[in-house]
């Protein structure tokens, strides 16, 4: 990304993000879409930008951010890169993201 980390996506992590955008299409008006991709969008300016912007998650080295108020974005840096490992529904049972967490050393 210009003047920052570069952004990479976890194949999970980009399944993650296709199942929300295609759940909101199918089931909300096309605003909503709108609207959580213009949050994810600042987001990941600002962890480009500065990747300790937002707090530590209970996982080791991974941090998280709340996108909109039923998406958590889990991220870490990896040298040069900001590597994001998933982009959570907040309305899943929590023991799936220790998997998904656990599974991304």
């Amino acid at each position: 990304m210009e003047n920052g980390y570069d952004i990479f996506w976890t194949s999970h992590a980009l399944n993650e993000l296709a199942e929300t955008f295609s759940y909101l299409e199918n089931n909300f008006p096309p605003l909503v879409s709108k609207e959580l991709a213009q949050s994810l969008d600042r987001v990941l300016k600002l962890i480009a930008i500065q990747p300790a912007t937002f707090s530590l998650s209970d996982f080791i080295g991974i941090r998280k951010v709340v996108v909109k108020k039923f998406n958590t974005l889990y991220y870490r840096q990896k040298g040069d890169r900001i590597e994001i490992i998933s982009f959570f529904s907040n309305r899943q049972n929590p023991g799936n993201l220790k998997n998904i967490l656990e599974t991304n050393p």
